[in-house]
């Protein structure tokens, strides 16, 4: 499926977007900034960005929601290469508020990452990170993750909609492509994972 990724980056490639302040994202906000678009320098901030891509899946919306909402200590179980952990530091497992734990591996080197649960919406399959601790720190300012799936209209599946929203420290910091495709592989082996389990 990540030429599913590439493709949708490659069509909308053409279309300009002018980049917004790091800022909570507003319910139903839709943007198009496809994954590997360069970042468009600005007046206000050439350090602020916006990644997104979406992931077909065979598994169901919910299965998939429900993986980091209920059972994000088993996404390690699904992806073993990629996340090695994941740790409940406060609160409870898919709640508002909560502090969750990750260990994970990202262009080859082990890394970790605390996050705070900014938003679930079960209606919506929709889950919300605030980075706020870890390797991510060191080159981001902020760094928001929202991940949505929805159901495929006229057949089995889902879509997996990862959302990266940051601001870097500085103009040498690169913009998370690769940590965007880390996203679209661990989408994959957690969808294997829960067909495993049918």
């Amino acid at each position: 499926m990540a030429e599913v990724a590439t493709e949708t980056a490659m069509k909308m490639e053409e279309k300009v977007e002018t980049p917004v302040t790091v800022a909570p994202p507003k319910e139903g906000e839709a943007t198009n900034k496809p994954e590997g678009e360069e970042v468009k320098p600005t007046e206000t901030s050439s350090l602020v960005g916006k990644l997104e891509t979406d992931v077909e899946i065979k598994a169901s919306a919910e299965q998939f929601h429900h993986m980091f909402t209920g059972r994000p200590h088993h996404v390690s179980k699904a992806s073993p290469g990629n996340i090695q952990g994941c740790d409940l530091h406060e609160g409870d497992w898919g709640k508002p508020g909560s502090i969750i734990f990750w260990n994970y591996v990202h262009d080859g080197e082990a890394k970790v990452a605390k996050e705070r649960i900014e938003a679930v919406e079960p209606e919506k399959n929709l889950i919300t990170f605030r980075v706020i601790e870890g390797d991510l720190m060191k080159e981001y300012k902020s760094f928001l993750l929202t991940i949505q799936v929805t159901p495929k209209h006229g057949g089995a599946g889902s879509i997996v909609h990862w959302h990266l929203e940051y601001e870097k420290i500085s103009e040498e910091v690169a913009h998370p492509e690769t940590l965007l495709q880390f996203c679209v592989e661990v989408s994959k082996e957690i969808d294997e994972h829960l067909l495993a389990d049918e």
